[in-house]
């Protein structure tokens, strides 16, 4: 990174508000601009803006203004800390950590390119995300399945009430984009396979994006009562929304048979059958869909597919998300359902035990893998061992079900320690930081909690000093990264699933600084969620409700407003920048943004990365519920600043 600008401080005075709109400045022959976080700075961390010019701008003045027009603080454009393409080739960062007073604020830039950021609020942390998170609440609830849908702007009826009675079928035999021969085969056993979120700009349910997304909700709400519990306000509470999840994820668990249930839809059908994304449509059409068709059949009664035969052992990565699932269900309801909790501790630790540990090849993640091609799975069975030993350990003596396959939490702390090991001999060198495809930012955390918890027992395969250097040199790879990048992002833009991955990098931040009362991190965890929300070369933040989208998704793009007005899918995490923009027009899409371009945001693509705002581009603007987990746990730890105790 470059030098730091110098700045001088001023008195700051004024009211503040969350600012939820971040459209593109307008270009004309703009030839420099301010990116800055748009959802604001908590008054004490860090606080980092980027100017973007083609000039050079060392020794140009800067100014912190307040939204009343006075100077909270000004100083001169340090070095360079970088280029990011022809058009832009130097970036500058612009440091205000002394504005701390809460307030509206923009940061104008003079010399031969002036420019002048969007407005920004400083204020506490807790104020700052309670509407980010209000939003992300906001839209899971927009993404419920089933009968247990809830009205709003978006949604006026409920989708999908034929999974009440759905049929099961064996895998078939699919090509790389989910297409098959022939027919699907029908095992004659139908299912409940209602409820649940529908999971990115399709309406297909997975266990894979479920369980993770779950387990990622559950945590937030028991570290963060205050902000995401049952201390929260009413619109950030998500204790119930974390039990609508799991309770689809145990419709799709035959406790009786032991049988696994994994996938609710096709994607991609084949000469004679129709699947989800050959249509574009409102959930609630689905159940009628084409009359008597037979070529919708499959759309109409959707098809359910089995893992594998009753009681036969389960793809390692589904095991071990399922059972933290349901050891974080236990943890969270056992007091004030001990029923719901008694459910989820058996089926957690009796898919634990099903566990293929010897796997080899691809591991199930859906039909076709390459939907979502998962490849590690030694960091879910860490991540679900650690939350059925925490499950354990919050037990009193003598109030656990009959039956259980294991009864004690060492147990469990012994089979995180185990698959540590094993994550860490097989996996860290290409291991990913917290997202969908690789939970170690996590388990590693909840490890050396369930450590400390039972008393930092000896005999482990891993000890806490080894777990903190673990996530220690994920982050340090993140940093390293940030170095390659003049806006600090600690994840290549020009990759997929880019926002996710920032808010994982903040998320795992705070927990490091947590667990080694520390502060190594903290202007990287405030960073890289800035860079997610809008100080990036964009301008725009990846969570829809505070930047401007045209979201690659059908309820949105049917229902929604298309110039960033309500009503939206606020609160739901896109893609973000990639290295490709996708297209693919499909009948009943409603044109977003007008003829079918970027939105304006090309001129700002560079390093490899491109971001387009469209409808089509489902590479960059396709919300998901497994995308937007992270920022669950990001926001949380910015609010709350440290978890609540275990038990």
């Amino acid at each position: 990174m470059g030098a730091r600008a110098r700045l001088t401080t001023a008195v700051c005075a004024g009211a503040c508000a969350l600012l939820l709109s971040g459209a593109p400045t307008a270009l004309g022959a703009q030839e420099a601009f301010v990116r800055v976080d748009q959802a604001g700075y908590p008054s004490q961390a860090p606080k980092r803006a980027y100017l973007m010019s083609n000039f050079d701008e060392t020794g140009t003045p800067f100014a912190i203004r307040s939204s009343g027009g006075s100077t909270a603080a000004s100083g001169t454009i340090g070095s360079s800390s970088g280029s990011w393409s022809e058009s832009f080739g130097d970036v500058y960062t612009i440091d205000f950590d002394a504005v701390t007073a809460p307030g509206r604020y923009t940061v104008s830039v003079g010399g031969a390119a002036p420019a002048v950021s969007p407005e920004f609020e400083i204020a506490t942390s807790a104020s700052l995300y309670s509407a980010p998170l209000a939003n992300a609440l906001s839209f899971y609830e927009n993404e419920r399945d089933g009968p247990e849908f809830i009205p709003s702007a978006l949604r006026t009826a409920p989708g999908h009430l034929n999974d009440e009675h759905a049929m099961t079928y064996a895998t078939p035999k699919v090509n790389r984009n989910g297409g098959f021969k022939g027919d699907l085969q029908p095992l004659g056993q139908t299912i409940d396979a209602s409820g649940g979120w529908w999971d990115a700009g399709d309406y297909l349910k997975f266990v894979e994006t479920t369980s993770y997304t779950v387990s990622l909700m559950e945590a937030a709400v028991r570290d963060f009562p205050a902000e995401l519990g049952t201390d929260a306000p009413a619109d950030s509470d998500f204790l119930a929304e974390s039990r609508f999840g799991v309770e689809w994820l145990l419709r799709m668990w035959n406790e009786e048979t032991q049988t696994l249930y994994y996938q609710v839809g096709i994607g991609e059908g084949n000469k004679s059958t129709v699947g989800d994304h050959d249509i574009w449509r409102l959930p609630q059409e689905d159940d009628t869909w084409g009359g008597s068709n037979p070529a919708d059949r499959y759309i109409r009664n959707r098809p359910v597919f089995r893992a594998g035969a009753p009681g036969s052992s389960i793809s390692p990565n589904l095991a071990g998300r399922d059972a933290a699932a349901f050891g974080l269900c236990f943890q969270l309801q056992r007091v004030s359902d001990p029923g719901l909790a008694e459910r989820c501790l058996k089926a957690g630790e009796r898919i634990f035990a099903l566990a293929n540990t010897s796997h080899k090849g691809k591991l199930l993640t859906t039909i076709p893998y390459d939907f979502y091609p998962e490849r590690e799975w030694r960091d879910d069975l860490e991540l679900g061992a650690s939350e059925l030993a925490i499950a354990l350990q919050d037990a009193p003596s003598g109030s656990l079900p009959s039956g259980l396959p294991h009864g004690e939490a060492s147990f469990y702390l012994a089979e995180a320690a185990r698959w540590a090991r094993e994550y860490l001999k097989k996996a860290r060198g290409n291991s990913e930081t917290l997202n969908l495809y690789d939970v170690s930012g996590l388990a590693d955390y909840e490890l050396v909690r369930a450590m400390r918890a039972a008393g930092e027992p000896g005999g482990l395969d891993e000890d806490e000093a080894q777990m903190l250097a673990a996530l220690g040199g994920e982050l340090e790879g993140a940093v390293a990264q940030s170095h390659k990048d003049p806006f600090g992002f600690g994840f290549p833009w020009a990759e997929a699933d880019t926002a996710s991955h920032g808010d994982g990098l903040a998320a795992m931040a705070a927990e490091y600084d947590w667990l080694t009362s520390s502060q190594l991190y903290a202007a990287e965890e405030v960073d890289w969620l800035g860079n997610v929300l809008g100080a990036n070369a964009w301008g725009v933040s990846m969570i829809i409700g505070d930047g401007s989208h045209c979201p690659s998704q059908q309820v949105a793009n049917i229902s929604g407003s298309l110039d960033g007005s309500p009503p939206v899918l606020a609160g739901a995490v896109v893609e973000g920048p990639s290295d490709e923009s996708s297209s693919g027009f499909v009948e009943g899409m409603r044109e977003c943004p007008p003829g079918w371009g970027d939105g304006g945001y090309g001129r700002f693509d560079g390093s490899g990365a491109v971001f387009s705002d469209n409808a089509q581009s489902y590479t960059t603007t396709e919300p998901a519920i497994d995308l937007t987990a992270s920022s669950l746990l990001a926001f949380g730890w910015g609010a709350a600043g440290e978890p609540a105790p275990l038990g």
